[in-house]
């Protein structure tokens, strides 16, 4: 089975409460953001965004461009539908991220629980090189990925995971680190997944 074909059956099948990376309220991920951000609410994207309530706090939040990127149709129009007339604030990119060419250009990179699903290193590759294609000089990357001794699976697939050594290993010397640290994640049947969290600054 292909990534598309994976992640569309996952969203078919299971309500957006069901799944692993559910959270009602993703504060880790906007006190990031928002950090990056400063006063400044330029343009962020959400890579692998499906059906989380990221994009809602984003536009709550002001920012001038917000976009979604997720490989599952099936998520983005869930989510679309979710936000009624406010989804037409928001710029929706169905796309495998390891395969996509161009995004265009954003102040700030989101991925949370996206890039660990990345094992092929050629696949890799192809991210940061459209990581560095999408985000200028002083843009911020920021990353969640399970965290060593974190989960090894999730729905089913292999993952990579990463601490700040490993991370800034893939990333080379046009980021610099800004935060690193690690985050407990609870599912929604209560299991506990450790992740690691990381506020990178291109400087290259």
């Amino acid at each position: 089975m292909d990534r598309i074909t994976h992640w569309e059956n996952v969203y078919q099948t299971k309500s957006s409460t069901e799944v692993s990376w559910y959270e009602p309220d993703p504060k880790q991920s906007l006190d990031l953001i928002l950090e990056a951000a400063g006063e400044k609410r330029g343009r962020v994207i959400d890579v692998g965004g499906g059906q989380s309530f990221l994009v809602d706090r984003l536009l709550d939040s002001g920012f001038k461009q917000v976009a979604v990127l997720d490989i599952s149709s099936a998520a983005i129009e869930a989510t679309r539908t979710r936000l009624g007339e406010r989804a037409s604030r928001v710029k929706w990119m169905v796309a495998d991220i390891a395969q996509a060419e161009s995004l265009g250009e954003f102040d700030i990179w989101h991925d949370r629980a996206v890039f660990h699903f990345i094992t092929d290193p050629d696949d890799r590759k192809h991210y940061m090189e459209l990581l560095k294609r999408s985000l200028p000089i002083g843009g911020h990357f920021i990353v969640g990925t399970f965290a060593k001794g974190g989960p090894e699976k999730c729905s089913g697939l292999t993952i990579c995971q990463y601490d700040a050594a490993t991370m800034q290993a893939e990333l080379g010397s046009s980021f610099e680190p800004i935060e690193c640290s690690e985050y407990l994640h609870t599912t929604p049947t209560g299991k506990p997944q450790q992740f690691f969290f990381g506020t990178y600054k291109r400087i290259d």
